[in-house]
């Protein structure tokens, strides 16, 4: 719900002028599959958090099946935001068959090193996409950021610093994103549980807070995920 406004004004932009991509089967172009699913899977996690464990379970399931249809819909599968809802209500289905275990402790250890192990899979996966020539060199981030955004951090650059030594710091702000990425990408989902959960949290949040407020809304579902790890009471093998 992070950018609703948004939302909103795509809903109705999609329903004034539609699109016909043979690609995509019918019901998966229309627009009234893509405001069910949607609203749906809002309202099944807000219900989730007041109900007992068997309504509880419904709401995940039908959490999983909402952001499932929003990754393959025509009007919504390019918006990364479903993306990391969909990692999330997976990992969320999984947790709600196993909340009412007898053994929490083994639980949370596994829910906080599935957590970590998602998060590492989506941050390696944004890693291998800039592994290329135009994100080495800054090119990419220059274009997309650093000419012309505006947005404080990079307005405050703009400010400060003339297009020559802008440009070289674009370069050096891409590799440093290329670089963490790729770490976190690795390695993260092998350190203990509360240290990946509050590493996890830093680099997803400065993300956004770095490049595009928007972007929370594909981030903080992961931050969420990341907290699992500060439950875990033990460093001792997941499985």
């Amino acid at each position: 719900m992070w950018k609703w406004q948004f939302f909103l004004s795509a809903d109705r932009v999609y329903q004034e002028i539609p699109l016909a991509d043979p690609f995509f089967p019918e019901w998966l172009q229309s627009y009234w599959t893509l405001r069910v699913a949607f609203l749906a899977t809002v309202g099944s996690i807000l219900i989730s958090l007041v109900v007992g464990s068997r309504l509880r379970i419904a709401c995940g399931l039908i959490t999983f099946a909402g952001a499932s249809v929003l990754c393959l819909h025509q009007g919504s599968y390019n918006d990364m935001t479903f993306v990391t809802a969909w990692w999330t209500a997976l990992w969320n289905l999984w947790f709600v068959f196993r909340i009412d275990d007898d053994d929490q402790e083994t639980v949370l250890r596994r829910a906080a090193f599935l957590s970590r192990l998602i998060i590492s899979m989506i941050l390696l996966g944004g890693a291998v996409g800039k592994w290329t020539a135009e994100y080495w060199s800054g090119e990419v981030f220059w274009d997309i950021y650093f000419r012309d955004r505006d947005f404080w951090v990079f307005n405050l650059l703009r400010q400060q610093y003339d297009p020559e030594t802008l440009r070289e710091i674009a370069t050096w702000y891409s590799r440093k994103v290329i670089v963490i990425e790729t770490i976190a990408g690795f390695g993260l989902w092998l350190l203990p549980a509360k240290w990946a959960a509050s590493i996890a949290m830093v680099v997803l949040m400065s993300i956004a807070l770095l490049s595009n407020f928007y972007l929370f809304s594909v981030l903080l579902s992961l931050v969420g995920l990341a907290a699992a790890g500060f439950f875990a009471g033990s460093n001792k093998p997941a499985n």
